[in-house]
């Protein structure tokens, strides 16, 4: 069974986990602007806690395909008070969508367990700051950056090349000093894949038990969703939770989701299923 460990808190994986999202950007593909405002945040935060969600994932910057950059300063104003907010009034885990050190550096002190980097700790100074910083981070993979990610991708085998990547990155990280038992891996869902390239993941997702270290799968109303249904991305609910109940399926052990409510209903019934099967 794995588990994590931040500031004294731990989360346990015995049992799949909901991760809340939290944009707090004007153009994030499925809900940008929605929640832009620090007190619209401040309120999708507490509805997301009473829904179920055992995390609360924090972003300041989106990475949508053809998304632009943001500014340090501009990030860190989005996250650092919607963290110090989550911390102040709830009792669940905070992580920060970022590949930002210093957002880092500043999330955790102000109270973030866990980072999720779609970059993979691969950009300056952020993979030294995960490791003084001493909590769990998700190293995701995504061929190229968000800007160009799904011009041309390209891959001779994506199961063979995501694997790779993945186990350099955990390597890269145990080599800079930060624990394995901190690590967990995203096969990065939409990040530089063709639909293609997205179900074959999907649908081999087991594979990536052999690594021997969690899985964070983030799906949720993304284009593989959307395009396969001919749906626009909040219209994308039945497709999302299919895709979920796959992942659990094959082992996944977070679940980032928009629709926090209908993704805990859903765990529920599959671990009514998975302990009945115990008990027979």
């Amino acid at each position: 069974m794995y588990r994590l460990t931040a500031h004294g808190k731990t989360l346990l994986l015995d049992k799949p986990v909901v991760m809340g999202i939290l944009n707090v950007t004007p153009d994030s593909f499925s809900d940008g602007g929605d929640f832009a405002a620090f007190e619209a945040a401040c309120r999708h935060a507490d509805e997301m806690v009473a829904q179920g969600a055992g995390i609360i994932d924090i972003g300041g910057e989106s990475t949508r395909p053809g998304a632009a950059e943001v500014s340090l300063s501009e990030e860190l104003a989005r996250v650092i008070p919607l963290v110090k907010y989550v911390v102040a009034n709830h009792d669940v885990w905070i992580s920060v969508d970022t590949s930002k050190a210093e957002v880092m550096r500043q999330a955790v002190a102000a109270g973030a367990h866990l980072i999720n980097d779609v970059r993979a700790l691969q950009e300056p100074g952020a993979l030294q700051a995960a490791a003084e910083l001493n909590v769990p981070v998700c190293l995701m993979h995504m061929q190229g950056q968000p800007d160009s990610m799904q011009a041309a991708p390209l891959y001779n085998n994506v199961l063979d090349e995501v694997e790779a990547f993945l186990h350099a990155r955990v390597e890269a990280c145990i080599a800079a000093g930060i624990s394995r038992e901190h690590l967990l891996l995203d096969v990065g869902f939409g990040f530089g894949k063709t639909l293609e390239h997205n179900y074959q993941l999907l649908a081999n997702l087991d594979r990536f038990h052999q690594m021997a270290l969690p899985l964070l799968i983030g799906l949720s109303r993304k284009s593989m969703i959307g395009n396969l249904l001919g749906r626009a991305p909040k219209d994308c609910l039945a497709g999302s939770l299919a895709g979920a109940m796959q992942a659990l399926q094959l082992g996944a052990h977070i679940i980032r989701v928009h629709d926090v409510a209908q993704t805990c209903n859903m765990v529920e019934v599959f671990q009514a299923c998975k302990q009945q099967r115990r008990n027979d």
